[in-house]
């Protein structure tokens, strides 16, 4: 399903929003050879692809701190980057984590790939 929302962003039926934390996170993970192991294809591919999808991002700064005192803080930067955002929604795969704040913020849905697909991309 990940491969699907990432198609639907390159096309225009999402809009994906970026700031410098989760771009940071984003580069050190394409650039991990080990994770890719399995995958077929090389690193100039997913530089390819994902320099493609950052062309189609929103560039968003964040610049107040709300600190949702998340079980990992390094994930605490995706509630900030969805507020700033005004976003709908951060897509993921890690609900554990992102759904165990201390701060709730209803306007900010955390959803999977999967419900992305089923309760926004089926629709169209």
């Amino acid at each position: 399903m990940s491969r699907k929302v990432v198609r639907a962003c390159l096309i225009g039926e999402l809009q994906p929003v970026f700031g410098a934390a989760l771009l940071a996170e984003y580069e050190d993970v394409v650039s991990r050879d080990a994770l890719w192991l399995k995958s077929e294809s090389t690193k100039a591919e997913r530089e390819t692809v994902f320099d493609a999808f950052l062309s189609k991002c929103d560039w968003i700064e964040v610049f107040f701190a709300w600190r949702p005192n998340l079980p990992d803080e390094s994930d605490n930067h995706l509630i900030e980057l969805a507020l700033a955002a005004q976003a709908q929604a951060i897509v993921t795969k890690n609900l554990r984590d992102l759904k165990r704040g201390e701060l709730r913020f209803p306007s900010v849905q955390v959803m999977t790939p999967k419900e992305v697909w089923e309760k926004i991309l089926c629709r169209h």
